[in-house]
């Protein structure tokens, strides 16, 4: 009985911590996620090519790996890793980058978790990246605490990169969405996407969502 408790105390405190970054903000429109082919995101890749902008890619495609069990960083076993399909939609991101020229400000930040983490190490090269903490997924949170993971996500959005260049990140779904209040749905956000923002003043401004890459796998999914 005081194990079940425990768990929903934790359970409690984690959602009023999550509720009460919502206090006094009101939620933006919902961007809709965008291909290159649309002239969406042909606009946003126009935006891009001028630099100033935070690019937050959600890691690659996952489809038929089970759900995180285990919780461990560093640990693969018992994380949900990328699939073949998302291996190679990695690597065709940094392929796409490069053949339209984007401006991009190195190193990559990457979450250590490992379907992030190898996103970002496929997609732009192992010396290329540098692993924090700052982009965890909020399962992993551990002793740093989900709140402490929402304001990393909301500085590194809020934080301009060097004049003409841009500054990727890639992480995770659900701390991303927390830390933008609502100015995405998580339907419009697939594995692969990415999230364009200009940091300005200490906040930032959603320009969209872009599809670099389809995803392999249609839908949203249950993890």
């Amino acid at each position: 009985m005081k194990s079940n408790l425990m768990g929903c105390r934790k359970i409690t405190i984690s959602l009023v911590i999550i509720l009460g970054l919502f206090v006094n903000i009101s939620p933006r429109v919902i961007n809709a996620q965008a291909s290159l082919g649309e002239p969406e995101g042909q606009a946003l890749v126009e935006q891009l090519l001028e630099g100033g902008l935070v690019v937050f890619f959600r890691h690659a495609d996952t489809a038929g790996s089970p759900c995180d069990s285990l919780y461990r960083i560093g640990q693969r076993e018992g994380q949900r890793n990328l699939s073949v399909d998302g291996e190679q939609q990695s690597q065709q991101i940094g392929k796409t980058l490069l053949e339209l020229n984007i401006p991009i400000q190195y190193p990559i930040l990457a979450g250590p978790v490992f379907r992030a983490r190898d996103t970002a190490e496929l997609a732009f090269g192992v010396d290329r990246v540098e692993i924090t903490e700052s982009l965890l997924a909020d399962d992993y949170a551990g002793s740093y605490g989900v709140s402490w993971i929402i304001r990393e996500h909301q500085r590194l959005f809020t934080t301009p990169p060097f004049p003409g260049l841009n500054r990727i990140l890639v992480g995770h779904r659900t701390p991303a969405l927390i830390a933008l209040n609502g100015q995405v749905s998580r339907a419009e956000f697939s594995e692969g996407a990415a999230i364009i923002l200009r940091p300005i003043d200490g906040r930032n401004d959603v320009l969209g969502v872009v599809s670099f890459v389809p995803s392999p796998s249609s839908g949203v999914d249950s993890c």
